[in-house]
């Protein structure tokens, strides 16, 4: 049976995710830049304090997942998550933006590191609930990719709005620009609250789910690593974003010092976001065309090729000609964006179809978990290469080493991952006419189980 939501349900579900959009893309953009140049503390030290803070993620996202599978109450199992934990979620992420007074680098990783911890305990108590909403809203095919297109819009548009808006306010990192920062910090902090509110008053929860027996911690774990669409799901999705967080660490430095357009850079930013927006319709209609999979394939190849070619870009490079390539770079981030995220959810269904039950909250855990234990080894790696071939902030022109390094880890280091993402693509297990039977075989145990409740 076809299950096809209001507009207005995925639009407001949709809505959620530009606070974590916003919140996520200014960490990925300027925090390691924000420390170097700003606060002033060597590559190595910044490395450290986003390693700290993110392992505390290894605890953190299977408890709030578990715990989300386990609520029962009168919102249902993730919404009471979104309504409580906004107003503490953004007034965390404030908080990193702060420069101490204290001078000594030892005192600066311990605060960047309790800051960190603490704004990623906030962020998990709601990003996690709200990822697990996406299975429940829809079990149709492409329904699912209809309203991660909804929820991406408003990720693309706060990656948009994060990596220009703030230059605005900031002008350049530099220690004097430092109360700037902290402004953009609180602003962006309350304005990435507001609409998990929405989203709570948008969505309802399935209510056949809730009447489900509670599942237990290591049941939920055998069910997720028993399960090949999800693992395969899971590769796809780590490949594709460990190069987008690489990529967004890595871009500033690539525009500050390798094209020496520093000044133009929310113009090179928005090119890439604007583009990635417009593009979310071709992949909905690619995904309904051929299949997720195949979409997935075309379009994070086109990226990765696009990636490479942007690293041969210098100083005398024309404008336009770079501006182009940025939103030929746009049309692949778009894909990234809809397509692993829409792929995920299918793997929730082939489980219910194996077990009996449904680990939404443990299942997104595990990726979410997955993912941030690679960026917390990726991001801060990014740095340490930077460091060890001999990075200077703030010079006008970097050492040949130096910029050597941020080059590749531009374009072939994040080439790479995507096609390590590619290649868990060709292996996925789970086509539409394979998910469409399981549905299908789902609704009719449902039924019989209704029935044979009455």
């Amino acid at each position: 049976m076809k299950q096809k939501l209001p507009w207005i349900t995925k639009l407001l579900y949709g809505s959620g995710d530009l606070g974590f959009s916003l919140t996520t893309t200014l960490i990925g953009a300027y925090f390691a830049i924000f420390l170097t140049d700003v606060v002033g503390v060597s590559p190595s030290v910044a490395a450290a304090a986003f390693f700290i803070g993110r392992s505390w993620d290894y605890v953190n996202d299977p408890i709030i997942g578990h715990l989300s599978d386990r609520t029962r109450s009168r919102w249902g199992r993730r919404r009471p998550f979104l309504l409580f934990g906004a107003l503490p979620f953004g007034l965390a992420f404030a908080m990193l933006w702060w420069r101490p007074g204290f001078q000594r680098e030892l005192f600066l990783a311990v605060y960047y590191a309790a800051a960190f911890l603490l704004f990623d305990t906030a962020a998990t108590l709601v990003y996690m609930p709200y990822f697990s909403l996406t299975p429940e809203l829809t079990s149709e095919y492409d329904q699912r990719t209809s309203i991660t297109t909804y929820r991406m819009f408003f990720s693309i548009l706060g990656s948009l709005v994060a990596f220009t808006i703030p230059l605005l306010m900031i002008g350049t990192f530099r220690p004097e620009n430092a109360p700037k920062v902290l402004t953009m910090g609180f602003l962006f902090g309350l304005v990435s609250a507001v609409p998990l509110f929405l989203t709570f008053l948008g969505t309802k929860e399935r209510r056949e789910f809730m009447a489900q027996e509670q599942p237990k911690l290591f049941e939920s774990l055998r069910a997720a690593f028993g399960n090949p669409p999800f693992l395969m799901g899971m590769g796809i999705f780590l490949g594709t974003w460990i190069a987008v967080d690489i990529a967004q660490a890595i871009l500033l430095y690539f525009i500050k010092y390798c094209v020496l357009r520093e000044n133009q850079s929310d113009l090179i930013m928005g090119t890439i976001f604007v583009t990635a927006i417009l593009a979310l319709p071709l992949w909905n209609w690619v995904a309904r065309r051929w299949n997720k999979r195949l979409a997935y394939i075309a379009g994070i190849a086109f990226w990765a090729v696009v990636q490479l070619v942007i690293i041969t870009l210098g100083p005398s490079t024309p404008l336009a000609l770079l501006l182009g390539l940025c939103a030929l770079a746009g049309i692949g981030v778009s894909a990234a964006h809809v397509l692993p995220w829409s792929i995920l959810p299918d793997a929730i269904e082939w489980d219910e179809w194996q077990t009996g039950k449904r680990h939404e909250g443990m299942f997104y855990s595990i990726v979410t978990l997955s993912h941030k234990a690679a960026a917390s080894i990726a991001v801060p790696l990014v740095l340490l290469l930077l460091d060890a071939f001999g990075y200077q902030a703030n010079v006008a022109v970097q050492q040949h080493r130096a910029e050597l390094a941020i080059r590749m880890i531009t374009g072939p280091i994040p080439a790479l991952l995507l096609c390590l993402g590619i290649l868990c693509a060709v292996f996925y297990p789970l086509s539409r006419e394979r998910y469409d039977r399981i549905v299908g075989e789902l609704e009719v145990r449902r039924a019989a189980g209704e029935a044979a409740g009455r």
